[in-house]
């Protein structure tokens, strides 16, 4: 048996999200379940053909999808970009099966559109169900993965997302450069670099 592995004082030891996820489960369900729960933030809820997922984020994955929203903001703050958060807002479709609960999300411009422009996912653990597809076919034009300390950025082109290299809402941000800030001890340490670094 291995030994266990000392943690120094202090330190943090990363913890898992905990998810359940059921199965046959009939759309008056899923909407029984987010009325049940009502304005509670935890458990979110993920729905897709008949799969329901509850999920109930680690610490870990609520710091890291607070860091990137935070470090957004402070682009567009820095580039004059009009964009509003919209946290955990719940996407749903009854007819394409559909619903879920980003981790952030962002309409960019016009405030007046029934689906946010941008969604970030922060995928802490392995499995759960296909995210993307919810994305793709609630319409969300933009999803942002945090996966294994890196960002992928997926576009919505027709029917089906694009893998790219850089942003289509945000072209000009590097955002190889906005994950370099990930590791700072606090969001607020993070932002002043990150602005420091846009500034530079």
């Amino acid at each position: 048996m291995a030994a266990p592995v000392a943690i120094p004082p202090g330190e943090h030891v990363p913890t898992a999200d905990q998810r359940l996820t059921t199965y046959g489960v009939p759309w008056s369900h899923y909407e029984a379940q987010l009325a049940l729960r009502g304005d509670n933030p935890v458990p979110r809820m993920a729905y897709l053909e008949g799969a329901l997922e509850l999920m109930s984020p680690s610490r870990d994955h609520e710091r890291i999808k607070s860091y990137l929203g935070r470090l957004l903001e402070a682009y567009a703050l820095e580039r004059g970009i009009d964009l509003s958060p919209y946290g955990a807002w719940t996407l749903k479709n009854a007819p394409k099966e559909s619903g879920l609960e980003p981790d952030e999300c962002y309409l960019v411009g016009d405030q007046s559109r029934d689906v946010p422009d941008l969604a970030i996912e922060v995928v802490w653990t392995s499995g759960g169900l296909d995210k993307l597809e919810i994305y793709r076919r609630l319409g969300v034009g933009e999803v942002w993965t945090w996966r294994d300390a890196g960002l992928s950025v997926h576009v919505l082109r027709g029917s089906a997302y694009a893998l790219v290299e850089r942003s289509a809402l945000f072209p000009d941000l590097d955002l190889a450069l906005l994950a370099s800030f990930l590791d700072r001890p606090t969001a607020m340490q993070a932002v002043r670099a990150f602005r420091d670094a846009l500034r530079g």
